[in-house]
């Protein structure tokens, strides 16, 4: 076809220089634009902000954010062993916005409680406090060191496939329990605690 460009072009040897390639398109070509081609939309400047953190992230250490988040679940844990979650007052400091204004219990009062009594090894009364957090602590820990191995020292510890939709009904049974374990009916009372 006469005028065509493109692969397959009827006499595109004739018209450009160096004839055409292989595949159709003319020789030379890279998949590039021809120098002196403006191009697309000109890179932003990166702000202040932007620049900092990436120079701080370039020079961090590979083990640094594993150590860190190794601080932040420390701080959690000495945080529950200190206020000890199971005989404190409800309006005790620091206390759970929900539970203050509602007087309803939220997963992370549940959780808090649960993860008091895993420390102080009694997995059945943490499982009454937060079945679904004792569940999936072993798996969030596994995540976690198949995670801070890698960034750290490079391990390779195979992988738990977990796809959204695994995700999500986890996510809905933890939504689920919550609302359930609210509700002031038998049975449903049996799981307040």
């Amino acid at each position: 076809m006469p005028g065509a460009v493109g692969p397959g072009a009827v006499g595109l040897a004739g018209v450009v220089p160096g004839g055409v390639g292989p595949d159709g398109w003319p020789a030379g070509y890279q998949g590039a634009y021809p120098a002196g081609y403006p191009g697309g939309y000109p890179v932003a400047e990166s702000d202040r902000l932007t620049r900092f953190v990436t120079r701080l992230y370039a020079r961090t250490p590979r083990w640094m954010v594993p150590l860190a988040a190794v601080g932040c679940v420390a701080a959690g844990i000495g945080y529950t062993l200190l206020s000890d979650p199971t005989r404190s007052a409800p309006d005790a400091l620091p206390s759970c916005l929900l539970k203050l204004t509602t007087g309803l219990d939220c997963p992370g009062c549940g959780g808090t409680r649960a993860l008091w009594y895993v420390l102080h090894a009694d997995l059945p009364a943490a499982a009454r406090h937060h079945f679904l957090f004792v569940f999936a602590l072993p798996f969030l820990a596994y995540f976690f060191v198949a995670w801070a191995g890698k960034q750290a020292f490079g391990w390779r510890l195979p992988e738990l496939r977990v796809g959204p939709k695994l995700i999500g009904g986890f996510l809905a049974a933890w939504l689920a329990f919550s609302v359930i374990r609210n509700l002031p009916w038998p049975p449903f009372t049996a799981l307040y605690v």
